[in-house]
């Protein structure tokens, strides 16, 4: 059974840190194209970090699922927070690449900082360390990619 989980964790944080990879390569390819390609590039990394904070909101759906099967009076945060970040990336992403890729970078953080608590509350804090290298790559490439802009 041990033996189980430890792949599975090593699955799920291969894929995690695979996920990287276009935020890392988008910010980088900013640096390299010439100006004329930067909004292409520019709205692929917006788009793939809003995609990213969406999937983080997400996550707190599955755990207030998991918590209402769990109990009968299953605390409201997890759907109310579930859906503020997809708000705020949608808002990110209808700006420029300038403004909406910083503003990535800070829901990025704010959705870590909530994490922490409801990962603890939830008993995924295993996770917080791998969330947090992930939070800190990810919020570094957006405002990296801004500052190409």
């Amino acid at each position: 059974m041990n033996a189980h989980i430890d792949q599975t964790r090593k699955r799920v944080q291969l894929l995690a840190y695979a996920g990287l990879t276009p935020f890392v390569g988008l910010a980088v390819l900013l640096w390299l194209v010439d100006a004329d390609l930067h909004p292409f590039v520019a709205l692929a990394l917006t788009g793939y970090g809003a995609v990213i904070v969406s999937f983080l909101g997400g996550i707190h759906w599955g755990i207030g699922f998991r918590n209402a099967a769990r109990m009968h009076n299953a605390p409201l945060f997890n759907f109310v927070w579930g859906v503020v970040p997809s708000l705020l990336a949608w808002i990110a992403i209808s700006m420029p690449a300038y403004a909406g890729l910083p503003l990535l970078a800070v829901i990025l953080g704010l959705c870590y900082a909530v994490d922490r608590k409801a990962y603890l509350e939830a008993n995924l804090q295993e996770w917080l360390p791998m969330r947090l290298n992930l939070t800190v790559v990810a919020a570094l490439s957006c405002l990296m990619g801004a500052a190409a802009t």
